[in-house]
């Protein structure tokens, strides 16, 4: 008997058995009608689209730092791009309108070529000028877009390069999270974290802070190529390390993090083979060998003076502890860094009190990057002043966050370590033990260098120096955040996790958004830096200048006081308000001023000239002459004791001061190109 017609036919492969009943033919077709219209597929409503391309992109596609790159360097963009129009502010000024290194591709006659950047520091002065940073791939950069066409008329171009990077770092901080963990949940809200953190936004958005991203990607470099087979994960670790300790001097953090890395991650990068000592090892080489050939090429090419307390004479009889750090200091031979107390108090603060300080603001930036409430370019004096007792609040706080990182970190990756052995897999299996010990050990290795506690900066605090940690950050708070979300949706309440994420996110895009604004231009950003940090008198004083160069004496006027008031020591202060009196034309109420800065800073050329030029453009030099004489005989051999006699010699033939000493004027180029 034949199959029934709903027979599935045969199983296992078996041969059937050939009918018995007739074939049954088909009935043939019937023209010129029409059939039935197939049923309609319902089109699928534009926000379940949206979503499933959203759900398949990030969820389901494969996981590529080019798929990476393309959505966090639109975030980038969108938070950080400055106004088209916006012109050079704060450090920008000197790192490319003076910066003779920079400038020098467009002059033909210029004696400086592209491998000088090795011979020059970070602002493009000599070794015997420097005021000690030196970063060559910065200026390498700018240099490079100054020649396609960035000049004087806005430094756009030159911004907008590091919000590019920016984006290539959250794209590399991504997939560090996705190979470590295998979780991408939590490696795209690792890259989210770092790419939309508003502390960051100073580095971001201002031309300077190219040397922090060139640096952090180098660093981010390094990780990668621990995921590199062991042959050629050495070569990349050194190439990477260079190229971050070239970028700015933080980079220094890679040497002792990237061997920690290889060593605490191995079963993750390298499942089958962990080999974890061997390629920490290898890892301790390679960064150790290219720091020691990047101090050494420094010192060679560019052999700047070092600090006098640093000799073998001065230490001959400090602790033995002591001689060996300062040993190492002079191996090292850091520039001498500018010490200005206005910039940065703790110059002046003892060992405890400097020690202090720095835990107190490094609690404060630690706030910052979970919680910014204030974002500011300037934390000048007295913002920041020397604290007057060595326990409170900030500096226990800020203790407890630099130890018990250190603490946690090797308990954490002994675990991670442990957990793998006893679960014998071969494939690397989805641990956080090694990437939260990474973290954790890294906020605090990166910031400690630039923390005031080793050595005295020449800035007490700065949003910058946290782009370094922020990539530690970043991993730890994506962690949370998958937590959160998972542990709610278990229970049944997803939208609550979400939306506390939600909300995480939408407050640092709104705060970097808002500090990114802070940068259309100059006035704008004073005018926004005084009302963050309203106790800075740097702040004040600058909005003045800007006030100032647009021709608005009264308003200058105001906002000098203000800053004279805040520091009436700082020579600057005294004298920039004689100078915005003069130009009022009221010399008279000028003049106090004028003497009170004059006799602060009696060796400072371009303060000393900018008052007496004015001096001279007013007629009142000769009212002054002789108070200006006894002054310069107290401060014999000073610019003051010379530019008054110069001056009083030579006043009518150079119509004032003589234009060689005459200060740089405001958005100018270098006098001395060479």
């Amino acid at each position: 008997m034949g199959r029934h017609v709903d027979d599935p036919g045969p199983l296992n492969n078996e041969t059937p058995a050939v009918s018995q009943q007739p074939a049954i033919e088909p009935a043939p077709a019937i023209t010129g009608v029409a059939g039935p219209p197939p049923p309609a597929v319902p089109k699928k409503p534009i926000v379940m689209r949206v979503r499933e391309y959203f759900r398949s992109y990030f969820f389901e596609e494969a996981m590529t730092f080019v798929a990476a790159l393309v959505p966090l360097c639109f975030v980038s963009i969108a938070l950080y791009t400055r106004h088209p129009r916006t012109n050079f502010i704060f450090d920008e000024q000197e790192a490319l309108l003076a910066n003779p290194y920079v400038r020098s591709v467009a002059d033909p006659a210029s004696h400086l070529h592209w491998l000088d950047a090795f011979r020059r520091d970070f602002w493009g002065l000599p070794h015997d000028r420097t005021i000690g940073s030196y970063r060559p791939l910065p200026d390498l950069v700018w240099r490079f877009l100054w020649a396609i066409g960035a000049r004087e008329g806005t430094p756009f171009l030159d911004h907008w390069i590091n919000v590019l990077l920016h984006g290539v770092n959250g794209g590399l901080v991504t997939i560090i999270g996705y190979r470590l963990t295998k979780d991408r949940l939590m490696a795209w809200l690792a890259g989210l974290s770092f790419t939309a953190a508003a502390v960051v936004t100073e580095a971001v958005s201002g031309v300077v802070g190219l040397a922090d991203v060139l640096g952090a990607l180098g660093a981010l470099l390094a990780l990668m190529a621990l995921m590199l087979p062991m042959w050629a994960m050495p070569f990349a670790v050194c190439l990477a390390t260079l190229f971050g300790l070239y970028s700015k001097e933080s980079a220094l953090c890679i040497v002792p993090m990237v061997p920690f890395a290889a060593l605490v991650a191995s079963h993750l990068t390298h499942p089958k083979r962990p080999m974890r000592w061997l390629r920490a090892l290898l890892c301790a080489i390679a960064t150790a060998a290219a720091f020691v050939f990047y101090v050494e090429q420094r010192r060679r090419m560019f052999p700047a003076a070092l600090p006098p307390d640093l000799s073998i004479a001065a230490n001959i009889d400090k602790p033995w502890a002591t001689r060996f750090y300062h040993s190492l200091l002079r191996w090292y031979a850091q520039p001498i860094l500018p010490k200005d107390p206005l910039n940065n108090p703790l110059v002046d603060a003892t060992g405890p009190q400097r020690v202090a300080g720095g835990l107190r603001v490094y609690s404060r930036g630690i706030g910052e990057v979970l919680l910014p409430f204030r974002l500011s370019g300037d934390y000048s004096s007295p913002q920041e002043p020397i604290p007057s007792r060595l326990v409170f609040p900030e500096s226990i706080l800020g203790g407890l966050e630099m130890v018990l990182p250190i603490v946690l970190a090797p308990l954490l990756a002994i675990k991670g370590i442990w957990k793998n052995r006893k679960r014998g897999s071969t494939e690397a299996p989805a641990d956080l033990y090694a990437l939260a010990a990474i973290s954790l050990m890294w906020i605090v290795v990166s910031y400690f260098p630039v923390s005031n506690i080793p050595i005295v900066l020449p800035t007490v605090r700065a949003e910058r120096f946290w782009y370094f940690p922020v990539i530690g950050t970043s991993f730890l708070l994506a962690m949370a955040f998958t937590r959160i979300i998972r542990y709610s949706r278990a229970r049944g309440y997803a939208w609550a996790g979400i939306a506390f994420v939600c909300i995480f996110f939408v407050w640092q895009a709104v705060a970097a958004r808002a500090h990114a604004n802070d940068y259309t231009d100059d006035l704008v950003f004073w005018n926004a830096t005084r009302h963050a940090v309203p106790r800075s008198a740097k702040a004040h004083l600058n909005y003045s200048v800007m006030q100032g160069a647009r021709g608005n004496l009264e308003e200058r006027r105001k906002a000098n006081e203000v800053a004279l008031e805040l520091a009436p020591k700082w020579p600057m202060a005294s004298i920039y308000l004689g100078d915005t009196l003069c130009r009022m034309h009221r010399v008279q109420e000028a003049w106090p001023h004028y003497k009170v800065g004059f006799m602060l800073a009696p060796g400072d050329p371009n303060l000393i000239s900018l008052g007496l030029q004015c001096l001279w453009d007013e007629k009142y030099f000769s009212n002054v002459e002789g108070e200006l004489s006894e002054m310069g005989s107290e401060t014999s051999g000073s610019w003051l004791d010379f530019l008054q006699r110069d001056m009083a010699d030579h006043g009518e033939e150079h119509n004032g001061v003589d234009p060689k000493y005459r200060p740089r004027g405001y958005n100018e180029g270098p006098k001395n190109e060479n």
